[in-house]
């Protein structure tokens, strides 16, 4: 092709050493099914080569590639070792810079991708409750948290805008959630709820599109742990970045997450053809207690079936993913720990308490209902992930692969874990 021609006349002379090409993360995660959609690698790319292939919502190239490495070192599939991102599980490290003001900086003093202990129990926390919004917004998932929190921020100015996910514009993507810069609190609102396919929301951060935006922003990013997995890892090592506006991120919110699902897998295959969900109808779609229940506009229950039967329709990825608590990110957020209707909100950074507090006065707060309903799902993530990485690397080995220790590799080959005999 012919924006490749460059590449094309450079066949047959010497690469320098070191380098490691987009090609190389395309075949060891992309090609291989490992893809988690977070948008890590396009928003790593200083040179804007990367970009989001139009019908499978993949990464692609899209002009030269020069073999920085940093699609590679960013990519949670790839050379980053996110445990490394996790703070100690104690409040001190925690304890930010001023808040609100230049991510990248504030960042830098709060997280090291230098390792560091294992991430017992909650992780580093200064707060936990359960929560639900005063007055909730049409739509919203459980208690409404994040939206009232978002809303406040903005109102507050501490916060230009949140990357959010929202309905697709698209007939054809009924349920759909497609990544984008909310403004406004109507456009906040407009995107409360969840959906459950990824959405690349990091390459969102192409800030360009949003030309109302000031030139300095200030953004919170609503991701799932593995966005913010790629998203922490930037802001603590700068480069000559892009187009995307890393540095813009003030806050991180990481919702719960074990997995997430490929859209048309779950959503036209699984609902839709095989179980007859009328898609027109729904009004909402959750997971909630291991278990996925639909819902239509008039109150009936279209569907409550144990999520594990549509395992199939998962990302692949996932599996090998252990942090189901978002341990990098300002504030974690979900329906584990919590009842019926009521968010649970861990608070694990200043500039995520200030946040939390900003908010305060239209939520209603209280202590969580069921603290070991997180630690038993977060021990089931990490025995899903040891599993998964077994699978992989040596299914027939009678070894156990220690997960704290295990390393990747920056040489284009995929996870080293390190296998010990039990």
């Amino acid at each position: 092709m012919k924006r490749y021609r460059v590449r094309e006349q450079m066949n047959g002379i010497a690469e320098p050493p070191g380098k490691v090409w987009f090609w190389e993360l395309a075949a060891g995660v992309i090609d291989a099914d490992r893809c988690i959609r977070c948008g890590t690698c396009v928003a790593a790319c200083p040179s804007n080569s990367i970009g989001v292939h139009r019908m499978t919502g993949l990464p692609e190239l899209v002009k030269m590639c020069t073999g920085c490495s940093l699609c590679w070192d960013f990519c949670p599939r790839g050379g980053l070792r996110y445990e490394a991102l996790w703070p100690p599980s104690t409040p001190e490290v925690t304890k930010a810079t001023e808040p609100f003001e230049t991510a990248s900086e504030a960042s830098v003093g709060a997280w090291k991708i230098t390792g560091g202990p294992p991430g017992d129990g909650l992780g580093a926390l200064l707060e936990r409750y359960a929560v639900r919004a005063g007055v909730k917004a049409p739509g919203v998932q459980d208690g409404g948290a994040v939206t009232a929190i978002l809303s406040a921020l903005l109102a507050a100015g501490e916060i230009d805008g949140a990357v959010v996910s929202k309905p697709s514009s698209g007939r054809d993507e009924p349920w759909k959630g497609v990544a984008t810069v909310a403004t406004t609190e109507a456009e906040l609102v407009a995107a409360a709820g969840s959906f459950y396919n990824q959405t690349m929301a990091l390459a969102e951060l192409d800030l360009s599109r949003y030309p109302a935006l000031p030139r300095r922003p200030k953004l919170a990013v609503v991701g799932t742990p593995c966005e913010v997995q790629g998203l922490r890892a930037m802001q603590v090592r700068p480069w000559a970045t892009g187009a995307h506006r890393v540095d813009a991120v003030v806050l991180t919110i990481a919702l719960l997450c074990t997995k997430s699902f490929d859209y048309e897998a779950l959503v036209l295959r699984e609902l839709r053809d095989r179980r007859r969900i009328d898609l027109e109808r729904v009004s909402k779609i959750d997971v909630v207690r291991g278990r996925l229940v639909v819902e239509y506009r008039d109150g009936q229950v279209a569907l409550d079936e144990p999520v594990k039967d549509f395992h199939g329709a998962a990302l692949k990825g996932c599996e090998e993913c252990a942090d189901f608590l978002g341990r990098s990110a300002d504030l974690s957020v979900g329906s584990v720990g919590s009842t019926v209707g009521w968010t649970s909100v861990l608070v694990r950074t200043e500039r995520g308490r200030r946040a939390f507090g900003k908010a305060r006065a239209r939520l209603d707060v209280r202590e969580l209902d069921d603290v070991a309903a997180l630690h038993r799902l977060d021990a089931l993530d990490k025995r899903t992930a040891l599993r998964a990485l077994q699978r992989r690397f040596d299914p027939d080995a009678p070894l156990f692969i220690d997960y704290e220790e295990h390393v990747r590799g920056y040489d284009g080959t995929p996870r080293q874990p390190v296998l010990i005999r039990r």
